[in-house]
């Protein structure tokens, strides 16, 4: 199946169709075409600092028009595996207002307080970091609780670079307590599976865009759905050569030159 084939496109925002409040050229475009073929663009991101609204909110200053249904977040894969796992456990979350507010929209019971019930911390990335919940959180971990992490990003890209995300701070916590967490987000397929289900589309109409090898094109071959890299957030050309997992099944510098690969087509 060609690139002009595919309905269903699942987009990496970060450093795939923006990088802090710049939009990248090509992105509106991009969206206006997925409109115009009658396919779907869906938002999956492994951030789990800000909320679905923050996101449409983001997206609508952006210039992009955006609801609750376009979007795929690690912190709702996480909601949906605690709901299986830890349903009417006690949960200590180390992670911002944000996370705290969607996982509590679930009906999950949640604290930041230390406490003797508690069964599992879930850790996210966490913008309001502070050095109490990590001392919190190696207590717990010391203790033996369920160990949970929404996402296993090294960094999250910014305009001046980078800053340490959720699998840093976790691989600190492994450093004083010897453990680490079962990750939800991407590399695993969950939240391209959801997404795809939620959207109505098959594997073979899908396609999922990012800029990071061990997470978004990574979480695509573990789903079994072709993927495409772009080398306008983290990763560089070189990186794929060194790469140990699966080749993403397209590369190109940025979605602009996604669109016109499509329209060569």
């Amino acid at each position: 199946m060609q690139l002009k084939d595919k309905k269903l496109f699942l987009l990496d925002m970060d450093g795939t169709i923006y990088l802090d409040d710049d939009l990248f050229d090509g992105t509106a475009d991009f969206l206006d075409y997925v409109k115009k073929i009658g396919g779907k663009a869906m938002y999956l991101t492994n951030n789990s600092s800000k909320s679905v609204q923050n996101y449409i909110e983001k997206l609508n200053k952006l210039g992009i028009n955006a609801n609750e249904s376009d979007f795929t977040t690690s912190a709702q894969a996480t909601a949906e595996y605690l709901l299986k796992e830890h349903l009417g456990d006690l949960l200590y979350v180390f992670g911002t207002k944000a996370l705290k507010d969607e996982l509590n929209s679930y009906g999950l019971n949640i604290t930041d307080k230390l406490s003797d019930e508690i069964k599992c911390l879930v850790m996210g990335f966490d913008t309001e970091l502070t050095f109490q919940k990590l001392e919190d959180a190696c207590i717990l971990l010391n203790r033996g609780v369920d160990y949970i992490a929404t996402n296993p990003d090294w960094v999250c890209p910014t305009w001046y670079g980078s800053v340490p995300d959720c699998g840093s701070v976790s691989e600190m916590l492994y450093n004083a307590t010897k453990r680490r967490p079962k990750f939800i987000g991407k590399p695993e397929p969950t939240m391209i599976e959801i997404a795809i289900k939620r959207a109505g589309f098959k594997k073979e109409d899908s396609i999922i865009l990012g800029d990071r090898l061990y997470t978004d094109i990574t979480s695509g071959s573990n789903a079994g759905i072709d993927t495409a890299l772009m080398l306008s957030g983290e990763s560089k050309i070189e990186d794929v050569e060194t790469f140990e997992g699966k080749k993403p099944t397209y590369i190109f510098n940025n979605i602009r030159c996604f669109l016109n690969a499509i329209l060569e087509q």
